[in-house]
């Protein structure tokens, strides 16, 4: 098993890192400037910061508050959230970001991911998957990619577009289940071993760690190579060190 890494996850609205339960009744948690130069300090593995409404909003990424988390971060930092194209990507990585994160955007046009992988390369390239589930009986892919913040059903597998963009050229999934977020009742693990069975690529588990144990299940029973969270860390319920010691104790690779 290669190393597993922990990321945390800022997701911000008007400058500021918010947290909600599927994806609405957002709350203040922290300055991302703070956070992000907390989680560098406490052993991170990545950061990913996420321009939450800038979709929804129909507007490009807010540079200033990627300019102010760039100035302290000192772990390899993704950023998504109203990037439509290649010149959106380039204006971020020019900031510094190591890393271009595309969800909504992706689906609308598959041809960004082959034409975003050709211009930087897969390893600087994630796609964002979020999903939910249907009830059996609903007409509706039992596993259904959503977009727009979650708002959007429209109407595709996750496993097969997971596949689909692998072949596209993403370095990297984001797989965040809509159902589980800020839940903290613990990853979707059938979603999460769904997509990571079916792509080579790794794939990072995000929506629903609450405990400790969520974190290793997300790896072990889910095939997560990395896991994301954000309401645990934010809030000082589990720090970054203490994830990695527990996992560490129960045989699962990671970078102390």
């Amino acid at each position: 098993m290669k190393i597993v890494r922990i990321i945390p996850c800022l997701d911000v609205k008007e400058g500021r890192v918010v947290k909600g339960i599927n994806f609405v009744n957002l709350k203040d948690a922290r300055d991302p400037v703070e956070a992000a130069r907390a989680y560098s300090q406490q052993g991170a593995d990545e950061l990913v910061f996420l321009d939450i409404f800038a979709t929804v909003e129909n507007r490009k990424t807010r540079l200033e508050w990627v300019k102010k988390v760039r100035e302290v971060v000192t772990v390899p930092f993704a950023v998504g959230g109203g990037i439509s194209g290649v010149d959106d990507m380039k204006a971020l990585l020019d900031l510094g970001v190591d890393k271009v994160s595309i969800n909504t955007a992706a689906v609308r046009n598959p041809d960004l991911v082959k034409e975003a992988s050709k211009a930087f390369g897969k390893n600087r390239l994630v796609v964002a998957i979020d999903g939910k589930k249907n009830p059996a009986g609903s007409g509706r892919p039992r596993l259904e990619v959503v977009v727009k913040s979650g708002r959007e059903p429209v109407g595709l597998d996750i496993v097969d577009w997971a596949r689909r963009v692998e072949k596209l050229g993403a370095g990297d999934i984001l797989l965040t289940s809509k159902d589980a977020d800020g839940t903290k009742d613990g990853y979707d693990i059938e979603m999460t071993r769904a997509v990571a069975e079916a792509v080579s690529i790794p794939v990072i588990a995000s929506g629903g760690a609450g405990k400790l144990e969520h974190l290793y299940q997300a790896v072990v029973e889910g095939k997560a190579s990395a896991v994301l969270a954000a309401s645990i860390f934010h809030f000082g319920e589990i720090s970054i060190p203490e994830a990695k010691a527990y996992l560490k104790s129960r045989g699962i690779p990671v970078k102390i």
